[in-house]
Formats: structure tokens, sequence, C-alpha cells
């Protein structure tokens, strides 16, 4: 089920008078059956626009479509309350009811929809089933683990089969690796189920990794819609690219362009990047590169090497699977990752080679 947002503003008063626009007029289409995650910093409106899809807030312009029906609209005077709009809600806190068992939990939507018996006990079966707590019917909600806790909150939002799914925050309350395990099992739980699912987190892993679509927003605005490989690899904000992950972003110059490179003019020497559209000569931009996009090895002849330069490393730090570094190239730091096997160490001279390919023209 397709949901439309169109010019969506949201504005909270305080007591004493002061506004904050915590929507500015958002346009979004989330399209069908797909994982779509509103990303962004804390206080970038995310939560709040979920909650208007939902009807736990009221915007104050715009208007909001589910499929084919209007839910929300200022000008055409709609609002269709929360429990009709055939959404599900997984919440922070899982709002487990803790005097309840699991099966009571989960079979509460459909009781107070006063179902039959016999197609309750079907339903919440099949559900449990689906989130692999089979077994667990009679435990107390409180008896299980955060993981387990998060799939009762997920089998109550499914049981009533909803056209659309909404996640605000789930996993934040676990620990590292529960939360590792949760997302690869939540992906998978979603992925079958081909449901529109709605996912907010300010977690840029939670967000790749989930994800079929990511909004990244700041302050009330959508700034950038794409897949995680395009935010990550092809962002066209800088905002964007920062935020989503490490990055080097060097200004320079475009000194000229061919049918598959860019040469821009740094200070840290010339780069050859990927190909943008619409760039001159003369032109003033910014080269977004990834850390691990550059390769550090021993020194040698850097003269007439594309995207070859000498630096030196300032910083090492041990992180696990890698090394976390930076290397100056004249005045220029970069940020770098290297395999932790390869024998370096601060102070050291290196020859520093950048894929073109991964070196990105930011526009704006």
């Amino acid at each position: 089920m397709e949901i439309k947002v169109s010019a969506l503003t949201k504005i909270f008063r305080s007591p004493s008078g002061e506004e904050v626009r915590a929507l500015k007029e958002v346009d979004l289409t989330i399209p069908a059956n797909r994982i779509f995650t509103l990303l962004g910093p804390s206080g970038c409106g995310k939560t709040t626009l979920l909650r208007c899809i939902v009807g736990l807030e009221v915007p104050d312009s715009g208007e909001i479509a589910i499929g084919d029906t209007v839910v929300w609209s200022k000008k055409q005077r709609i609002f269709i309350p929360p429990n009709k709009r055939g959404i599900g809600m997984v919440f922070q806190t899982y709002a487990i009811w803790p005097h309840m068992t699991v099966f009571d939990n989960v079979a509460y939507p459909l009781q107070v929809r006063r179902l039959p018996r016999e197609e309750i006990r079907r339903r919440v079966r099949e559900t449990l089933k689906f989130v692999k707590l089979e077994g667990l019917e009679n435990r107390p909600a409180t008896a299980l683990s955060g993981g387990q806790q998060q799939r009762v909150a997920l089998a109550r939002a499914l049981v009533s089969e909803p056209k659309v799914i909404l996640f605000d925050e789930p996993l934040s309350n676990l620990d590292a690796k529960l939360r590792e395990e949760t997302r690869k099992e939540l992906r998978r739980f979603l992925t079958e189920l081909r449901i529109t699912a709605v996912y907010v987190t300010h977690d840029r892993l939670e967000a790749l990794t989930l994800s079929d679509l990511v909004a990244v927003m700041r302050e009330g605005v959508v700034v950038e819609v794409g897949t995680p490989l395009d935010i990550y690899f092809r962002p066209k904000h800088k905002f964007v690219a920062d935020f989503i992950g490490k990055a080097n972003f060097i200004e320079g110059t475009v000194e000229s362009t061919s049918e598959d490179l860019i040469r821009v003019v740094t200070p840290m020497g010339p780069i050859a990047c990927r190909r943008a559209e619409g760039l001159t000569p003369g032109q003033r931009v910014t080269v977004c590169v990834r850390p691990e996009a550059i390769t550090i090895d021993r020194p040698g002849d850097t003269s007439g090497g594309t995207n070859t330069f000498r630096g030196r490393v300032v910083s090492l730090l041990f992180v696990g699977e890698n090394y976390e570094g930076e290397v100056a190239v004249g005045k220029t730091i970069l940020a770098i990752k290297t395999n932790p096997t390869f024998p370096i160490g601060e102070g050291e001279e290196v020859s520093v080679y950048i894929d073109p390919a991964q070196c990105h023209i930011l526009m704006e």
C-alpha cells in the first residue's frame, strides 16, 4: 500500500507562544511493499512524520493518503482515526502489557475487534510461529528477553494483518549484539511479508542494512531519498554524505572533463573523479571520498600516477577488523581505513591511492 505525503506541515507551540516547525511542507511518496526508512539526527522531524501518518499527531496543513484513501487533509477536512487506518505500530518501548501472557498481548487487538475466539487462536498461533515464538504462548511477557519482547511487539502489530506497519526506533533498547541479530530477523520478516514498512531511526547502520529506500531528514525537511547504496556512495548533498558515514570532503576546481572522468584541481593535487553531469571547467566543487576508497601502500614513485600521492601517517586506531586513521597529503588530512595485517605505524611515509570510481562530486 503506497503512502503519499503532500505539503505536510506540523507546528508545535509552547505555553509561552513560541513556535517550532517540526515539519516544513514535506512531500514524500513511500512505495508499496518496500521497507522505507526515515533517517536523521534527533529533532529532525522523523518521529513527528511517523506519528502524523499513524494519526497520533494532527498536522497543521497538507495531506496524507494511504493507498487510494485520504486519511488526513486540512483542505478537505478529513481525519480518519488511527484505529481505522489499517496500520500496525511497533514502538521504541515495545508497549507490552506486563500483566499479560505472550498470547494475550498478541491477541489483544483482535479481542478489541470482537473476532470469534477460534479465529483469534488461529491467527495468534500463526503469527507467533512466523516470529519464532511458538511454544511461548503462556509465558509471562516480563519473563522474555529483550529480543523476544521486541518480537512480541512485532507479532501484535502483524496479527491484525495491517496494510502498513510503522516502526519507531524499535531496536534502540537492545544491546549491540542482540540489535545486530534482530536487524537480520526483522529484514527477513518484512521481506517475506511483502508489506509496506516505514522505519524511523537515527542509526545509519540500521538504515543501510534494513532498507529498500532511505529518506534523510534535517530540520523538518526531507533532504534526499535513495537506495542505501546511492545514499552511501552517490549522495547529492554534503549533509547526507557526512551523516550517513565518515567521509573526506576535498574542495577544488574543475580543470577538465572527459567521457568517463572529471579532473579536479585541489590543494593536495589533481584528482580524477567519476563523471557527473552539468560540470564545466572553472566550477568550484566538493569531492567526496569514503575512507575505504583510499589504499595505503609502501612509499614509491608517485609521479605521473593517477590519484596517487605521497603522504604521512598522522594517527592510527585499531578497531578490530581494521585500522582507522589519518594521513596527511600536504596540508590535507584524509581519514583512512586499512587492513590491520599491513605493517604501518604513525609518522611513516606512505603511498596514497584514491580509486577514481569512488570519487564522488557533490553538487550541493
